[in-house]
């Protein structure tokens, strides 16, 4: 099954790793000792970022460091544009009626 970041975001144990990951690379036990969940469900976590491409890994000596993927996350930014512009109109919209509205209570 091919999981697009959509569905990786989804999950609130994958963003949290993205938090995590967005601020420093971690290799896979760094990233579980942040969670109360099994080492093995953690795994199964990073495993569906690094097929969404969210995660790169890094092999270093022994150690695997996964990286966060900004580019991928612009998927999401992309989608969210057309809202974000609606919802700014939306509160310009509520800021002229209050302006208006406090206008109104003044000269009362």
């Amino acid at each position: 099954m091919r999981r697009d970041v959509f569905q990786a975001i989804a999950d609130p144990t994958r963003r949290a790793i993205l938090g995590l990951i967005a601020v420093q690379a971690m290799t896979p036990n760094a990233i579980a000792a942040n969670f109360d969940s099994s080492r093995q469900a953690i795994s199964k976590h990073i495993q569906i970022l690094t097929e969404c491409e969210l995660l790169n890994q890094v092999q270093s000596g022994r150690e695997i460091y996964y990286h966060f993927n900004p580019e991928k996350m612009k998927e999401v930014a992309d989608w969210l544009t057309p809202f974000k512009k609606l919802w700014e109109d939306r509160f310009d919209q509520l800021d002229q009626l209050l302006l208006k509205m406090q206008s109104q209570s003044k000269d009362e």
